[in-house]
Protein backbone atom coordinates (compact mmCIF):
# COMPACT_ATOMS: atom_id res chain seq x y z
CA UNK A 1 0.00 0.00 0.00
CA UNK A 2 1.28 3.46 -0.86
CA UNK A 3 1.57 5.42 2.37
CA UNK A 4 3.59 8.48 1.38
CA UNK A 5 4.94 10.46 -1.55
CA UNK A 6 8.47 11.85 -1.80
CA UNK A 7 9.03 14.33 -4.63
CA UNK A 8 12.66 14.59 -5.76
CA UNK A 9 13.75 17.97 -7.12
CA UNK A 10 16.87 18.03 -9.28
CA UNK A 11 19.57 20.67 -9.60
CA UNK A 12 20.13 23.17 -12.39
CA UNK A 13 21.08 21.73 -15.78
CA UNK A 14 19.80 18.30 -14.81
CA UNK A 15 16.48 16.47 -14.97
CA UNK A 16 14.28 14.29 -12.81
CA UNK A 17 15.79 11.08 -14.11
CA UNK A 18 19.18 12.01 -12.69
CA UNK A 19 17.81 11.64 -9.15
CA UNK A 20 15.93 8.39 -9.63
CA UNK A 21 18.97 6.34 -8.60
CA UNK A 22 18.44 7.89 -5.20
CA UNK A 23 14.73 7.21 -5.49
CA UNK A 24 15.38 3.54 -6.21
CA UNK A 25 17.44 3.23 -3.02
CA UNK A 26 14.90 5.10 -0.92
CA UNK A 27 12.03 3.04 -2.31
CA UNK A 28 13.63 -0.10 -0.87
CA UNK A 29 14.47 1.55 2.45
CA UNK A 30 11.15 3.34 2.93
CA UNK A 31 8.48 0.72 2.26
CA UNK A 32 5.17 2.21 1.25
CA UNK A 33 6.77 5.33 -0.20
CA UNK A 34 6.17 6.41 -3.78
CA UNK A 35 8.99 8.40 -5.40
CA UNK A 36 8.36 11.02 -8.08
CA UNK A 37 11.03 13.03 -9.88
CA UNK A 38 9.54 15.66 -12.20
CA UNK A 39 11.56 17.78 -14.59
CA UNK A 40 11.86 21.48 -13.79
CA UNK A 41 9.64 23.65 -15.99
CA UNK A 42 12.31 25.78 -17.66
CA UNK A 43 15.07 25.00 -20.14
CA UNK A 44 18.59 25.58 -18.81
CA UNK A 45 20.23 28.32 -20.88
CA UNK A 46 23.71 26.92 -20.27
CA UNK A 47 23.17 23.73 -22.23
CA UNK A 48 21.25 20.51 -21.75
CA UNK A 49 18.81 19.96 -18.91
CA UNK A 50 16.22 21.96 -17.02
CA UNK A 51 16.11 24.58 -14.29
CA UNK A 52 13.64 25.90 -11.71
CA UNK A 53 14.73 29.50 -12.28
CA UNK A 54 17.37 31.20 -14.40
CA UNK A 55 20.88 31.32 -12.97
CA UNK A 56 22.20 33.66 -15.68
CA UNK A 57 23.54 36.66 -13.80
CA UNK A 58 22.07 35.42 -10.51
CA UNK A 59 23.46 36.97 -7.34
CA UNK A 60 22.50 37.58 -3.72
CA UNK A 61 20.58 40.73 -4.67
CA UNK A 62 18.33 39.26 -7.38
CA UNK A 63 18.07 35.59 -6.40
CA UNK A 64 15.15 36.09 -4.02
CA UNK A 65 13.11 37.86 -6.69
CA UNK A 66 13.78 35.10 -9.19
CA UNK A 67 12.60 32.49 -6.71
CA UNK A 68 9.39 34.41 -6.05
CA UNK A 69 8.81 34.70 -9.80
CA UNK A 70 9.37 30.95 -10.22
CA UNK A 71 6.86 29.93 -7.54
CA UNK A 72 3.83 29.54 -9.80
CA UNK A 73 5.58 27.13 -12.18
CA UNK A 74 7.15 25.24 -9.28
CA UNK A 75 3.85 24.90 -7.46
CA UNK A 76 2.14 23.64 -10.60
CA UNK A 77 4.85 20.99 -11.04
CA UNK A 78 4.56 19.83 -7.43
CA UNK A 79 0.75 19.86 -7.53
CA UNK A 80 0.72 17.78 -10.70
CA UNK A 81 2.89 15.13 -9.03
CA UNK A 82 0.69 15.14 -5.91
CA UNK A 83 -2.51 14.82 -7.96
CA UNK A 84 -1.10 12.12 -10.24
CA UNK A 85 -0.13 9.94 -7.29
CA UNK A 86 -3.35 10.47 -5.36
CA UNK A 87 -2.18 12.60 -2.43
CA UNK A 88 -4.32 15.70 -2.99
CA UNK A 89 -6.26 15.01 0.21
CA UNK A 90 -3.21 13.94 2.25
CA UNK A 91 -0.54 16.67 2.10
CA UNK A 92 0.83 15.53 5.46
CA UNK A 93 1.97 12.35 3.69
CA UNK A 94 4.08 14.27 1.15
CA UNK A 95 7.73 15.35 1.43
CA UNK A 96 10.05 17.30 -0.86
CA UNK A 97 13.72 16.34 -1.26
CA UNK A 98 15.79 18.68 -3.39
CA UNK A 99 19.41 18.96 -4.45
CA UNK A 100 21.08 22.34 -5.02
CA UNK A 101 18.58 24.51 -6.95
CA UNK A 102 15.88 21.93 -6.26
CA UNK A 103 16.69 22.25 -2.58
CA UNK A 104 16.49 26.04 -2.79
CA UNK A 105 12.98 25.79 -4.20
CA UNK A 106 11.96 23.14 -1.66
CA UNK A 107 13.10 25.36 1.20
CA UNK A 108 11.23 28.30 -0.30
CA UNK A 109 8.06 26.21 -0.52
CA UNK A 110 8.34 25.45 3.19
CA UNK A 111 9.60 28.83 4.41
CA UNK A 112 6.91 30.78 2.58
CA UNK A 113 4.16 28.59 4.05
CA UNK A 114 2.81 27.56 0.63
CA UNK A 115 3.44 23.86 1.25
CA UNK A 116 3.13 22.46 4.82
CA UNK A 117 5.48 19.58 4.01
CA UNK A 118 8.61 17.97 5.37
CA UNK A 119 11.66 19.05 3.33
CA UNK A 120 15.13 17.62 2.80
CA UNK A 121 17.57 20.05 1.17
CA UNK A 122 20.94 18.81 -0.06
CA UNK A 123 23.67 21.37 -0.83
CA UNK A 124 21.20 24.26 -0.92
CA UNK A 125 20.57 27.71 0.52
CA UNK A 126 17.56 29.55 1.91
CA UNK A 127 17.14 32.51 -0.43
CA UNK A 128 13.49 33.20 0.42
CA UNK A 129 12.95 36.90 1.15
CA UNK A 130 11.82 37.89 4.66
CA UNK A 131 9.47 37.59 6.36
CA UNK A 132 9.37 33.81 6.57
CA UNK A 133 5.92 32.39 7.23
CA UNK A 134 6.17 28.57 7.53
CA UNK A 135 3.12 26.53 8.42
CA UNK A 136 2.86 25.17 11.95
CA UNK A 137 4.61 21.83 12.32
CA UNK A 138 6.97 22.33 9.37
CA UNK A 139 10.23 20.39 9.46
CA UNK A 140 13.45 20.50 7.43
CA UNK A 141 16.66 18.52 7.20
CA UNK A 142 19.62 20.40 5.73
CA UNK A 143 22.48 18.25 4.44
CA UNK A 144 25.65 19.87 3.13
CA UNK A 145 29.24 18.99 2.29
CA UNK A 146 31.77 20.94 4.34
CA UNK A 147 33.99 21.27 1.22
CA UNK A 148 31.21 22.35 -1.17
CA UNK A 149 32.72 24.77 -3.71
CA UNK A 150 29.44 25.63 -5.45
CA UNK A 151 27.21 26.56 -2.51
CA UNK A 152 29.24 26.93 0.70
CA UNK A 153 28.15 24.91 3.73
CA UNK A 154 27.68 28.14 5.66
CA UNK A 155 24.52 28.65 3.57
CA UNK A 156 22.88 25.64 5.22
CA UNK A 157 24.11 26.80 8.62
CA UNK A 158 22.54 30.22 8.05
CA UNK A 159 19.36 28.58 6.72
CA UNK A 160 19.08 26.45 9.84
CA UNK A 161 19.28 29.56 12.03
CA UNK A 162 16.61 31.41 10.02
CA UNK A 163 14.26 28.44 9.91
CA UNK A 164 14.69 27.73 13.60
CA UNK A 165 13.85 31.34 14.46
CA UNK A 166 10.74 31.05 12.28
CA UNK A 167 9.55 28.02 14.23
CA UNK A 168 10.56 25.24 11.84
CA UNK A 169 11.84 22.01 13.38
CA UNK A 170 15.27 22.03 11.71
CA UNK A 171 18.02 19.42 11.61
CA UNK A 172 21.48 20.12 10.15
CA UNK A 173 24.09 17.63 8.96
CA UNK A 174 27.44 18.94 7.67
CA UNK A 175 29.62 16.18 6.22
CA UNK A 176 33.39 16.74 6.48
CA UNK A 177 35.36 16.73 3.23
CA UNK A 178 32.33 16.43 0.96
CA UNK A 179 31.93 18.62 -2.14
CA UNK A 180 28.70 19.54 -4.00
CA UNK A 181 27.04 16.14 -4.13
CA UNK A 182 24.83 13.68 -2.23
CA UNK A 183 26.82 11.07 -0.35
CA UNK A 184 25.61 7.71 0.93
CA UNK A 185 25.82 9.08 4.47
CA UNK A 186 23.74 12.12 3.55
CA UNK A 187 21.19 9.89 1.84
CA UNK A 188 20.93 7.78 4.99
CA UNK A 189 20.43 10.87 7.14
CA UNK A 190 17.54 11.74 4.85
CA UNK A 191 16.04 8.24 5.11
CA UNK A 192 16.00 8.52 8.90
CA UNK A 193 14.43 11.99 8.78
CA UNK A 194 11.79 11.02 6.23
CA UNK A 195 10.87 7.86 8.10
CA UNK A 196 10.30 9.89 11.26
CA UNK A 197 8.36 12.67 9.58
CA UNK A 198 6.22 10.44 7.39
CA UNK A 199 5.68 7.75 10.03
CA UNK A 200 7.31 5.06 7.91
CA UNK A 201 9.66 2.44 9.28
CA UNK A 202 13.05 2.54 7.52
CA UNK A 203 14.57 -0.76 6.39
CA UNK A 204 18.33 -1.28 6.59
Amino acid sequence: MTESLIILLHGVGSNGGDLMHLGDIWREMLPGATLAAPDAPFVFEGGRGRQWFSVAGANAQNRGGRIVAARAAFDATVQEAIDRHGFSQAPERVALAGFSQGGIMALDALASGRWPLAVVAFSARLATPDPLAPAAGSAALLVHGEADRIIPARESEAAAERLDRAGVHTELFIEPGLDHTISSEGAMQAVDFLARRLGTRAHA
